[in-house]
């Protein structure tokens, strides 16, 4: 604040930084070697060698750390907890990445990282390990400056988070008072893809089904069974006109219920965001944005719930043609959901329309998340800006919340904290696909964010 004596801590913070400098190389060199150990939770491989791995990196900081089992893969927990009066900060991430497949896309081998242009290249680098282990190191320098950190911190890194974070729920649930603090943050995903820093406050949630409809007991030939034998596709194309409209209105009763409206301030930052509307749709090849074209750009990725139909399937679709009534169909669908929707909610709302209008159709619940949202008037807000600002040079993009999906319901709504979302890596890090990478110095900006954020939310003493 302009006019007012910098604290002890922020005068320290600048120590921080040229410390940060000074082992630059060195921090590289070890977030080579984290990335270059394989922890690929869809197929099991390395998980418990990188579990134990980065639980020894939080011990060697002088951590109680250690490596919790769950029904699936297990989490890293650890903790420092010698700040009195200081609030407690949660970092969250995840150890486990993607299957590198298809291999032979990428320009150097997954699993050996490689440094061009300025960036390091590597399975897993952009998501998660490059970004929490950014956070670590920022830790370490803290501790490595004034060898106590500002604030209380816990850290749990999860091990499922690429298979959907099945285990989250119920270690949460049974976990309570081990995980419990005053606010959450995630460092992953990319920033905006201006460069400029973003924090997030929450995300959209989402519900997963499947529709089957069934005829005969096995195909029929079109010309002596059609018209007189019911097609499933065709039942399941009934079906779904009845679910939205050509205006895109989702016609299921009482989806829309609990659906807020925004806030002054979610308005506000809204209205900040930028997007050139006519280079989406040139990129895109589009000459019209979906229904109702008179909703906003991010006010329908952030603020509505959707219902998109991610395949359809039955019959023959080979080259040619081939007169069948098939026996058997499948939609598979998700819904997007917002604050203060629920899976189990919507989910309700969706079989009984389907009783009424198709009771033959077989309706699965397959995964779930519920949405998450943190205030942009939160506290903990303030001092997430100021880091994000003293690193960077020019204030953060504020996002009330991601069109996309994420776990941080178990924050927001089982543990009942603000739940931060501050990415670090850059805006093309090729997360999920070949030639994953991350530039060095978001990197080691990521550092210099983390200690930053720990710092200025240790002066929030009470």
């Amino acid at each position: 604040m302009k006019g007012c004596k910098m604290s002890d801590e922020s005068q320290e913070l600048a120590g921080v930084f040229r410390h940060i400098d000074a082992h630059r190389e060195a921090f590289i060199e070890r977030l080579i070697d984290y990335v270059r150990r394989p922890s690929i939770s869809a197929h099991g491989v390395g998980i418990a060698e990188v579990a134990e791995f980065i639980s020894g990196v939080l011990t060697d900081n002088g951590f109680n750390a250690r490596v919790m089992p769950t029904a699936g893969w297990p989490m890293v927990y650890g903790e420092r907890l010698e700040a009195e009066g200081a609030p407690t900060l949660l970092l969250y991430g995840h150890y486990d990445v993607q299957p590198p497949d298809p291999l032979d896309a990428w320009v150097s081998p997954p699993f050996e990282p490689t440094i061009r242009d300025g960036r390091l290249y590597a399975r897993g680098v952009g998501d998660n390990k490059g970004q929490h282990f950014a956070q670590i190191l920022a830790l370490e320098s803290l501790l490595a400056v004034r060898g106590t950190l500002p604030c209380n911190v816990k850290v749990l890194l999860e091990g499922e988070e690429e298979i959907g974070s099945p285990q989250m729920p119920a270690f949460i649930a049974a976990n309570r008072e081990l995980l419990k603090a005053d606010l959450v943050i995630t460092s992953d995903g990319p920033v905006d893809e201006s460069g400029r820093s973003t924090i997030n406050f929450g995300n959209r949630g989402v519900l997963s089904i499947e529709l089957q409809a069934t005829g005969a007991n096995r195909d029929l030939h079109s010309g002596n069974w059609g018209g007189v034998v019911p097609n499933p596709i065709w039942t399941l194309v009934h079906l779904l006109q009845t679910m939205k409209n050509d205006q895109g209105e989702v016609t299921v009763a009482g989806f829309y219920d609990n659906v807020d409206p925004l806030s002054p301030l979610e308005k506000e930052a809204l209205g900040k965001l930028e997007v050139d509307l006519d280079e989406v749709k040139r990129s895109l090849e589009l000459t019209d944005l979906d229904q109702p074209l008179e909703r906003g750009f991010f006010e329908r990725l952030m603020s509505w719930p959707t219902f998109t139909i991610n395949g359809l399937h039955g019959g023959y679709g080979g080259p040619g043609s081939k007169t069948v009534l098939p026996h058997e169909a499948f939609a598979k669908c998700d819904i997007r959901l917002v604050e203060s929707q629920t899976a189990d909610d919507i989910f309700e709302k969706i079989r009984a329309h389907v009783e009424a209008h198709a009771p033959g159709v077989k309706l699965i619940r397959q995964g779930s998340m519920d949405p998450s949202k943190t205030p942009l008037d939160s506290p903990y807000a303030a001092p997430i800006i100021r880091a994000l600002t003293a690193v960077h040079g020019e204030a953060p993009i504020l996002e009330p919340t991601a069109g996309g999906s994420l776990p941080n319901y178990v924050f927001t709504k089982v543990l009942q904290m603000p739940a931060f979302g501050v990415p670090y890596a850059n805006a093309d890090e090729s997360n999920h696909a070949p030639n994953e990478n991350m530039e060095l110095d978001r990197f080691i900006n990521g550092i210099k964010t983390g200690a930053a954020m720990v710092t200025f939310i240790g002066e929030m003493r009470g």
